[in-house]
């Protein structure tokens, strides 16, 4: 069986949005707490016995979620279009960690979002 090595960083903002059109509470203005989890994975280590600085992963956390901390997501690109569901925040995420951090070897395979302590999506992208 092939080694496979995964990373995992927690990182967390704050923000308010409204689900548009939610037949619920969630339509009008509220607030959460997000906790991301990001992993990234590789199935080889680099020169220094790693596959990628844990470091390097939290600062491209933060400049993502910074993105989006203390921010009405509603109206900030792309969710001023699209509804800022937590599928759709996971989604955004993911997509700036990639761009961030993958490389040859090196790949993000999954955010984890928790919308509270007990609901959370889970998003990858199969290859």
């Amino acid at each position: 069986m092939a080694a496979k090595f995964t990373l995992k960083v927690l990182a967390e903002f704050a923000s308010a949005h409204s689900l548009r059109d939610y037949p619920g509470d969630c339509r009008r203005l509220h607030g959460h707490n997000w906790k991301v989890e990001v992993e990234v994975a590789s199935d080889r280590l680099d020169s220094l016995g790693m596959v990628i600085d844990f470091k390097e992963i939290k600062t491209a956390a933060r400049e993502v979620c910074g993105r989006l901390d203390h921010r009405y997501l509603n109206e900030i690109p792309p969710f001023d279009q699209i509804n800022p569901t937590a599928e759709h925040l996971a989604a955004h995420i993911y997509q700036g960690m990639v761009a961030a951090l993958n490389r040859p070897g090196v790949q993000v395979v999954a955010i984890t979002l928790w919308e509270t302590d007990r609901a959370c999506v889970r998003y990858t992208e199969e290859p």
